[in-house]
């Protein structure tokens, strides 16, 4: 049988540390019989005979910049049925100048809030807030998230822009403090899919770092995501 292709693009942003957050999900990739291609960039993307033999693109790519050609690329391999999964900055808040990427995608980070500004002491974890990741109904029946509950992190709480064609999983809800301007909680999607063409996505918002990526449940939403996502994945 032909193993099934999986291609992880990884780069921009060090903060997210991409070589170590994917590096995490190569051997579940290889026990689940997939071929695994590594690029440490997004020129893989214009290469037509690369992605139409790929059945999975991960990506991990905070911000960073995608030509014309790349973005073309990605996008005709998703209609044409390759899947496409990542988490956090690295698929939520990757290429902010392409509004083609933010279509394709979505949703789009807008802010994570942060602690009372007297306890900010000026490190990543001024951003890091206690926060539960609450699973929809159709969360609670799709392959990707079935049979897990909600749970708790401590850790960015993203806060994303979106459309109404993802189908949302989980979500968190930031509420109000008195030092932010919004007036009334606000809820955004943490985990969704999306269907585009033939093909299959899958967000995570969760994963700032790797111990974040090692939580149970974030691990195991994006590997079964991984899973759903890819191009011979039976439809549901």
């Amino acid at each position: 049988m032909t193993p099934k292709k999986a291609l992880v693009v990884r780069g921009g942003w060090e903060g997210h540390q991409p070589v170590e957050a994917t590096e995490l999900f190569l051997p579940f990739l290889r026990d689940n019989g997939y071929a695994v291609r590594v690029e440490e960039s997004t020129d893989v993307y214009a290469d037509a005979t690369a992605m139409a033999g790929t059945d999975l693109v991960v990506q991990c790519v905070t911000m960073s910049e995608i030509t014309r050609e790349q973005l073309a690329g990605l996008c005709a391999a998703v209609v044409a049925g390759t899947g496409f999964t990542g988490w956090h900055g690295g698929i939520a808040d990757s290429f902010r100048a392409s509004s083609d990427y933010l279509h394709l995608v979505g949703g789009q980070f807008a802010t994570h809030p942060g602690r009372e500004p007297c306890e900010r002491r000026g490190g990543a974890e001024d951003n890091f807030l206690p926060h539960t990741i609450s699973l929809t109904e159709a969360g609670r029946e799709h392959p990707v998230t079935a049979g897990i509950e909600d749970f708790e992190l401590h850790t960015e709480q993203y806060w994303v822009l979106h459309d109404d064609l993802i189908d949302v999983l989980a979500t968190t809800t930031h509420p109000t403090r008195p030092w932010e301007p919004w007036h009334r909680p606000v809820t955004s999607p943490a985990v969704w899919t999306r269907r585009w063409g033939a093909g299959r996505i899958v967000v995570t918002t969760p994963g700032h770092s790797v111990d974040v990526l090692e939580n149970r449940n974030v691990r195991t939403v994006i590997e079964r995501g991984m899973l759903w996502a890819t191009r011979t994945a039976s439809v549901s």
